[in-house]
């Protein structure tokens, strides 16, 4: 990482402000100093006004992940909704105006007004990726949205109270995160390559695809040799774009402009209207209670992958910036209840998206965040840029070169013994078992207690750290996964 060049100032005034500590790009040697050192001088205000140019700055390489955040969450956003009309049987302009009011609710209320002025340590709040697939099981099970939701809140907001996030984050060694992220990056970068591959043989054009992932690989080593992989996102969408055309793949418009309907009584106060559900009653809240206890307890490994991101690429002083969990937690747990208050689908989580390469850019989460509130609530509005965001090779691209090969690499970097390799290819192995969330749980207990991995360091832990905490969250994992029947050859339980 390149050395920061740190004003004396810096370190013999602690309690000088940012304003006074801030200093031009044109005093250091590099672009690179000069964002070391914002991040080093930043000192956020929890839960109090931030203000630009008093707490922080806009710089220009906060348009990359707001760009990425914007055409992730488009994605992710989409998927969700297309899960749940397909499973209850709405049509495509329920999906259509559904998104729109997740967007408008994230962007103007979470990304803007909680992350980018009230409290720049809490990450944005997003998508939930791991539980897409769930969303057909969720309404087959006879779950409510709205009633997923309060229970979302609350089991959150109680973790985020009590700390649990950020105790559990740090009972996670280096060997189980490393492991975690190299099993996302590698099952993330494969299932993108593999739709890419499938929408262009559907075309009959299988070239096509192969044309854009390779030109995109060698776009991609060339941004890392030169020191710009934080550009990868809309360099590499570009280029998708360009030769997707290019060599004839179809594309057209079809998203108009419109605005959302955040009437609650429209999309919940009745059975002809929005989600045709009506309110939720004892049973919905009981089926949906073993999918939101899944929802919160995967939490945790995906707040730490992000976390890690920033302690990667961020300057070792650059302690004030990173991401608080808790308050992460505490903000994605209001959010999931009030974005679907307003109608909304959505199952939150950490920022993903947008967290990556606003690490990988060295940039804190406000400005960024406001900036990708603004793209998507005009993305929302204007219609047309969302058929951009969700074509084939735009998405897939975006995902692969902004989200999962930075995950693979991270996790790659984190693994750096014997022991933590040993660690790391037992969570791997156990992720491939079930899923990820069981491989994290199951190897962060055996490696608390030392039968596997650094054996020293599981002499420092206190009996909570090394078997209770551990412990009682692999048996709530396993609880929630057995009860929904996410563990194969073993069927639901409720």
């Amino acid at each position: 990482m390149t050395n920061t060049v740190t004003p004396p100032e810096a370190n013999t005034e602690p309690s000088a402000t940012y304003q006074e500590l801030h200093r031009p790009s044109s005093d250091f040697d590099s672009r690179s100093d000069y964002l070391d050192h914002e991040l080093e001088i930043m000192k956020p205000r929890r839960w109090r006004l931030n203000l630009p140019g008093r707490d922080f700055r806009f710089e220009w390489e906060d348009l990359v992940p707001a760009l990425a955040g914007t055409i992730g969450i488009t994605v992710m956003y989409s998927a969700v909704m297309s899960s749940y009309a397909s499973a209850f049987g709405l049509g495509a302009d329920f999906v259509i105006e559904n998104v729109r009011v997740e967007m408008w609710v994230s962007a103007l209320i979470f990304c803007i007004f909680v992350s980018g002025f009230m409290n720049p340590r809490a990450n944005l709040a997003g998508n939930h990726g791991p539980m897409i697939p769930m969303i057909g099981m969720i309404a087959v099970s006879g779950g409510h949205p709205l009633a997923l939701a309060i229970l979302i809140a609350i089991f959150g907001m109680t973790l985020s109270l009590v700390k649990g996030g950020s105790r559990l984050v740090n009972l996670t060694s280096e060997g189980v995160a490393g492991g975690l992220l190299v099993y996302l990056g590698i099952m993330g970068a494969q299932s993108q390559i593999n739709n890419l591959l499938d929408w262009a043989e559907g075309l009959q054009m299988g070239y096509v695809a192969f044309a854009v992932l390779f030109l995109n690989v060698v776009l991609y080593a060339f941004l890392a040799k030169i020191g710009k992989r934080w550009l990868a996102i809309p360099a590499c969408s570009a280029l998708a774009v360009v030769v997707a055309l290019a060599l004839g793949a179809p594309f057209h418009f079809s998203t108009e402009p419109g605005l959302p309907n955040l009437n609650p009584v429209y999309w919940w106060g009745s059975t002809e209207t929005g989600w045709k559900l009506g309110l939720p009653t004892v049973q919905h809240f009981l089926a949906s209670l073993p999918f939101a206890i899944l929802a919160v307890a995967m939490w945790s490994p995906d707040f730490l992958g992000h976390r890690i991101f920033q302690e990667l690429n961020y300057p070792k002083k650059a302690k004030e910036v990173l991401m608080d969990v808790d308050d992460t937690m505490a903000g994605c747990s209001v959010r999931q209840f009030v974005g679907t208050a307003f109608g909304g689908g959505n199952v939150t989580s950490s920022w993903g998206t947008y967290m990556i390469p606003a690490a990988i850019a060295k940039r804190p989460i406000p400005a960024g965040g406001i900036l990708l509130g603004i793209m998507c609530i005009l993305v929302a509005t204007i219609g047309y840029p969302m058929d951009i965001a969700v074509w084939a090779p735009v998405m897939s691209i975006a995902l692969l070169v902004g989200v999962f090969l930075p995950l693979l690499e991270a996790g790659m970097q984190m693994v750096k013994s014997t022991a933590s390799s040993q660690t790391a290819g037992i969570c791997i192995f156990a992720s491939m078992v079930v899923n990820p969330v069981f491989g994290w749980a199951l190897t962060m207990l055996l490696d608390n207690n030392g039968l596997i991995g650094d054996k020293q360091r599981a002499k420092t832990l206190s009996t909570a750290d090394r078997l209770i905490i551990p412990g009682l969250a692999f048996v709530v994992c396993l609880a929630a996964m057995l009860a929904v029947g996410m563990i194969r050859g073993i069927p639901a339980l409720i």
